[in-house]
């Protein structure tokens, strides 16, 4: 079985990834591209570096939950002094595997911070609360599975949930605070 630093080592840089993007590449850049920081969040992050973090992210550029949160966390890191280091989960299925959420799914992105040495420190991923609370909401409200609308009805809820991810600034800072909340954990 390979260490953390072995699949990190074998991870993507952040323009590689976003160069293999074919599918939400304009939408996570834009959220990049507007995404700030406060001078509370900047001044916590900036403690960071010196713990010498970096994390391997199992993320697929298709996944509405990467196209939020890898920006974000990218954002973060910049600010942490934390490397990340992408693979796509479903060529990576391996690692993916023992990251499951609930024990049973693959849902991305999962970010997994480590020490230089490659022991784990944290995981996060793959939603905020908030993000989770919402989609569980949309999930609500669809038809039975039978319902010969069902199919319509999903897409729907998945572009209607596609544009509040790319476009609400409250839940971009849910994602911030569900991380620094892991990350708070490590100071010591």
């Amino acid at each position: 079985m390979k260490s953390l630093n072995e699949w990190f080592q074998e991870g993507l840089t952040k323009e590689e990834y976003v160069d293999s993007m074919t599918v939400n590449k304009e939408e996570l850049q834009s959220i990049y591209n507007r995404f700030t920081l406060s001078e509370e969040d900047k001044d916590f992050y900036q403690t960071l570096p010196k713990l010498e973090f970096k994390a391997v992210v199992l993320t697929a550029d298709w996944c509405g939950d990467a196209m939020l949160c890898v920006p974000i966390i990218e954002r973060i890191a910049e600010y942490a002094g934390i490397e990340l280091k992408y693979l796509i989960r479903d060529e990576n299925l391996e690692l993916m595997d023992q990251y499951l959420t609930n024990g049973t799914s693959r849902a991305i992105p999962k970010f997994i911070f480590m020490d230089q040495d490659g022991n784990e420190k944290a995981v996060w991923g793959p939603r905020a609360p908030e993000v989770q609370t919402l989609i569980e909401q949309e999930r609500g409200n669809l038809p039975s599975k039978n319902d010969p609308a069902f199919e319509q009805k999903q897409q729907e809820m998945y572009r209607r949930f596609k544009e509040k991810l790319t476009s609400d600034e409250d839940l971009w800072q849910s994602v911030n605070h569900s991380v620094k909340n892991e990350l708070e954990k490590l100071i010591v």
